[in-house]
């Protein structure tokens, strides 16, 4: 990570990257990060394919004898909750930037866009001394001292133990009063049953979108001789030799195993998935997975449906997240 004294023109270079290349992509009211209702209930309609059975109106639909849901009108102000990892686990990488300089990025992506429609955004920063918790404010100078806490905090030394993400993700349910948009970005590393039940009950009441973040050697292991692995959140030391080709196709298979064990968590938690790696061009990436939310809320929305709300969160707020991220 960048020092504490480098961050500020690091994060107006980033700044400048995100407005310059995701702003005129991504502008549209109740348009965001992942498809969903806003959280003010308007009128009722008749159930079709497709529609959010959490909105089931079950008064409504009790006196017609027709299934009925309840549509919601767009916020005109969305509060963003952001958990970030910063745990030892993020701090590495082989390609562009280490994982947590993506996970900040990710983070910086949604506030900088966002804070000129008016959102608040609060963040849970979670790393080897605990969980700070930052509370959601507008305006940009909030978020410049949110993102700089975020550069600020230290590396965890090896075999110091840390908090869980599930312990993390838990905490933040608890502080998330009034619905909106939780952006989780991690490497998701802990054990799936330790995070998906918390994040389950996130997306019971919120749009959660969850960043994954990953690094090529995580997938792979090149050909380099004898190498020396440390566990970063264990401090545990291990020789390998990566000249046997049957030991690197054994690592690639568990990796494979592991990440689609972290999706399909994900997916059983009703999570959206964006996956973002050191060595790709991770705004293009962004760009791809918004536009293609954008296209998920268009077919999802019906024509001519009452309060038609779009977006993550459907509010005017949502379409800053989207035009954020």
């Amino acid at each position: 990570m960048r020092p504490y004294l480098m961050a500020e023109p690091a994060l107006r270079r980033l700044e400048l990257t995100i407005t310059r290349r995701l702003d005129g992509l991504l502008q549209g009211e109740h348009l965001g990060l992942v498809p969903g209702p806003g959280s003010e209930p308007a009128e009722t309609r008749p159930y079709q394919v497709g529609d959010d059975v959490r909105r089931m109106d079950w008064n409504v639909t009790a006196r017609t004898n027709e299934p009925h849901v309840r549509d919601l009108v767009a916020d005109r102000e969305l509060e963003i909750w952001a958990l970030l990892d910063a745990t030892a686990s993020m701090d590495f990488g082989t390609a562009a930037m280490e994982k947590r300089e993506l996970a900040v990025s990710a983070l910086a992506a949604v506030g900088f866009l966002t804070q000129r429609t008016g959102n608040r955004i609060g963040t849970h920063l979670l790393h080897g001394g605990g969980v700070r918790t930052l509370p959601a404010r507008t305006g940009r100078p909030h978020l410049m001292a949110l993102l700089q806490a975020a550069f600020a905090l230290p590396r965890t030394p090896p075999g110091v133990a840390e908090p869980l993400l599930g312990v993390a993700a838990e905490q933040l349910g608890r502080v998330v009063r009034r619905r909106g948009l939780v952006v989780v970005v991690s490497d998701f590393l802990d054990a799936p049953e330790t995070w998906e039940p918390p994040l389950r009950r996130l997306t019971a009441r919120h749009q959660v979108l969850a960043v994954e973040v990953l690094d090529p050697r995580e997938l792979t292991l090149p050909d380099v001789g004898i190498l020396t692995l440390v566990d970063p959140e264990t401090g545990r030391r291990r020789e390998v030799a990566t000249g046997s080709a049957r030991l690197r196709r054994r690592y690639a298979e568990a990796a494979a195993e592991q990440r689609d064990a972290v999706t399909r968590a994900l997916r059983r938690a009703g999570a959206t998935h964006l996956r973002l790696r050191t060595d790709r061009d991770w705004v293009r990436d962004l760009v791809r997975h918004v536009m293609g939310q954008r296209r998920l809320a268009a077919l999802a929305r019906p024509s001519g449906g009452a309060g038609g709300a779009g977006g993550a969160g459907g509010a005017k707020g949502a379409g800053g997240a989207g035009d954020a991220a």
